[in-house]
């Protein structure tokens, strides 16, 4: 008898499962950033303190760049969902207590940085986990689409977020403000938990036989760790284009996204005291300039993920050459930023490179998920998340000093001109099978 191919599981009821994680998602990621948002300006506003905000930067973005190397060993190893789900749950309470700080005045800075660090801690168990999970309850004709809508959903709260935290912390104190956190992570949670992963038959058991341990669990885990951590990059280093993304990811992360935290120094040191008209609302003062650089670079990655959620799934044949060539734009783009003639110009081109940045991470995503070992697609994740995270910090520490040296249009003109060759890179990494 003629062997049968099995259907795929994942073809059945996969929007339903999908519109469920990406919904929940859309929940907890708005009431974190909102947070996010309101304690940095409560660092800023109390502190003002240049050592505060480095402080700051540290606790909330170190931790997740060095527990993900092992969050994408835990993506591989356990259930996903649950990885989803419990640090949300843990985040939430360690809010309440934060809350509870604030509201009896016992909040300081140094009890700040310990959540910022959990927070941190969390999304590097987390983000490794959703993304490996993605292929779990997604179809493999989906993924670009669902990734698509995944950035949109990131772009959007970009938009929304520091507008509402903006709001809220000018009318209410911030132990309010932190609970709302607290409820958009239970009503994220709460969607999650209604997905139904689909069986694929063996993963039970290969599951089940890695997490076999001898002798102190607590010895065999971290051994079993490293080991972990240590067959990722030898497999992700074994195949090109999974080494082209993860590595273009992290270069492009080093080169061009740490100076964009520096378009806010940009904006007050080229454009101060230059007024711009557009008809529905006049740029005058310097927060009204820094509040349109950041809506129209969030705007623009808004427009990019449509893109490619709409016509970009109809149309691409290979994920890894179209990222190549969004790395491209979003180098060009860094220049024009540089080299705008105005304020007007500097604005266009910035939804012009918002743009470029949402068609660049989804392609990216699809290739790991899609060309990755089932039971490596963690590991590797894993491995990006971290070589991402630390590259924009170890970016600030070259291209912020740099502009005090020279004139800062030129560190965006260098930047631009860094990520071309990361695009080429990509881009011969593509055509190697």
């Amino acid at each position: 008898m003629p062997f049968e191919p099995q259907p795929d599981s994942r073809e059945l009821g996969w929007t339903r499962r999908v519109a469920l994680l990406l919904t929940g998602q859309a929940f907890s990621l708005l009431g974190s950033n909102i947070v996010q948002y309101a304690l940095w300006w409560w660092i800023v506003l109390q502190e003002r303190s240049g050592w505060s905000m480095l402080l700051a930067t540290l606790f909330g973005v170190m931790p997740q760049s060095l527990v993900s190397i092992f969050g994408g060993s835990m993506a591989d190893r356990y259930r996903r969902k649950p990885l989803i789900m419990l640090p949300d749950l843990i985040i939430a309470g360690v809010t309440v207590m934060l809350s509870f700080a604030f509201a009896h005045g016992w909040a300081n800075l140094a009890i700040l940085f310990v959540v910022l660090f959990i927070r941190s801690a969390g999304g590097g168990v987390q983000t490794p986990a959703i993304q490996s999970f993605i292929p779990d309850i997604t179809p493999a004709g989906g993924l670009l689409r669902v990734n698509s809508i995944y950035g949109m959903i990131n772009s959007a709260n970009m938009l929304v977020a520091p507008a509402i935290a903006a709001v809220l912390i000018n009318v209410m104190p911030l132990w309010p403000i932190l609970l709302i956190d607290v409820t958009t992570a239970v009503i994220g949670v709460g969607f999650v938990a209604l997905i139904r992963v689909p069986e694929r038959r063996g993963e039970a058991a290969a599951a089940a036989a890695s997490n076999v341990t001898d002798g102190n669990p607590l010895v065999s885990g971290v051994r079993r760790a490293f080991a972990d951590l240590k067959a990722g990059l030898v497999y992700t280093m074994r195949q090109p284009r999974l080494k082209g993304v993860v590595f273009g990811d992290a270069l492009t992360c080093f080169v061009a996204v740490a100076p964009m935290n520096l378009t806010l120094l940009l904006m007050t040191r080229e454009y101060d005291g230059l007024d711009l008209d557009l008809g529905f609302v006049n740029l005058t003062t310097a927060s009204d300039k820094l509040a349109a650089n950041e809506l129209s670079w969030s705007a623009g990655m808004l427009l990019g993920g449509l893109i490619m959620s709409t016509i970009g799934v109809k149309v691409i044949r290979d994920n890894m050459r179209v990222a190549a060539y969004a790395i491209a734009a979003v180098g060009v783009t860094i220049i024009g930023l540089g080299l705008a003639p105005g304020l007007f110009a500097y604005l266009v081109i910035n939804i012009l490179c918002g743009i470029a940045w949402g068609m660049c991470a989804a392609p990216m995503r699809t290739v790991m998920q899609s060309e990755s070992d089932p039971s490596m697609v963690g590991r590797v994740f894993g491995l990006d998340t971290t070589l991402a995270t630390l590259g924009m910090p170890l970016g600030m520490l070259i291209f912020a000093p740099l502009a005090d040296l020279i004139p800062i249009a030129w560190v965006f003109v260098a930047s631009g001109l860094l990520a071309l060759p990361v695009a080429w890179y990509v881009l011969g990494q593509a055509r190697v099978r």
